[in-house]
């Protein structure tokens, strides 16, 4: 726990983009203070300081401002300036370094080197994770959620035009957008999502009924939480329970979310984090 006004937090985000859903149930469950900038995702002129185009952005000060990208790193640096006291946040963000790389479509993208690794020392470790098994399991999911989990995501909230529709109303009602900008992003978005929802769908080699693929992905979760766990991280969450619930919970509210509740075993654990992260906001 961090004295009022230690840190200084901005989040730049559309409120329905998983990554940024993710963050927002990290910094929750921490009871870290923190503004909003919700980004219009047509004009993006909200984050035209940053030469990094994407979103979560957060900008932190802790004596000096900072930019962090990506929302694992982001997770990873302020996890470790919660627990280690040796390093200022500008030194652990320097443990993350951005490394260029190039996609098989030829697109230049950054990849952040360590970004599931919390940069602690030896005695801190011990205390966080008091066996080796607990960190390469945290790791091991937390990479789940981001390589595989989020990509079940858009297949299933676009998979029919109605629910891709259902999708986009849910999307301009709580993102920025202008009146005239909102109608036709809804229309055309649900249009065009639907449709890239299907090339997804063959990239990521899914079923024909994708929420097949939901459903194992979510009890494939259950079944490595365990019967004798509230979660992962034993009586209170760890980051890999912070980043399941938050790809999840950007369902909320819409067809896919409910099939999963009824047609998996998510529902108890899913409960249990709600409770636990409510209690960190207030």
């Amino acid at each position: 726990q961090l004295p009022a006004g230690n840190l200084q937090l901005t989040l730049y985000q559309y409120k329905t983009c998983p990554f940024c859903s993710k963050v927002r149930a990290f910094l929750d469950y921490h009871g870290l203070p923190y503004e909003i900038v919700e980004v219009n995702p047509i004009m993006r002129k909200e984050i035209k300081f940053s030469s990094y185009r994407k979103v979560p952005i957060l900008l932190a000060n802790a004596g000096s401002p900072l930019q962090l990208n990506d929302s694992s790193v982001i997770i990873s640096a302020i996890k470790t300036y919660l627990i280690s006291k040796r390093n200022s946040l500008e030194e652990i963000v320097s443990f993350y370094p951005p490394m260029k790389t190039v996609t098989e479509q030829g697109k230049e993208v950054f990849e952040y080197g360590n970004k599931y690794w919390l940069m602690l020392d030896e005695k801190e470790t011990k205390r966080v994770y008091p066996v080796k098994e607990v960190r390469v399991e945290e790791m091991k999911w937390r990479k789940w959620a981001d390589d595989w989990l989020v990509h079940l995501i858009s297949p299933n909230v676009y998979r029919t035009p109605r629910e891709a529709l259902a999708s986009f109303d849910y999307i301009v009602r709580e993102g920025k957008f202008g009146t005239v900008e909102g109608f036709f992003a809804k229309y055309m978005g649900a249009v065009a999502m639907f449709f890239v929802s299907k090339r997804l769908k063959k990239r990521h080699h899914l079923q024909d009924n994708v929420r097949e693929d939901l459903y194992e992905a979510v009890n494939e979760w259950v079944k490595a939480v365990g019967k004798h766990r509230l979660f992962m991280g034993g009586n209170q969450p760890n980051l890999a329970d912070l980043a399941v619930y938050g790809v999840l919970r950007v369902m909320e509210g819409l067809e896919a979310f409910d099939d999963m509740m009824v047609h998996t075993k998510i529902q108890p654990w899913y409960q249990r984090m709600e409770e636990v992260i409510q209690k960190g906001e207030a």
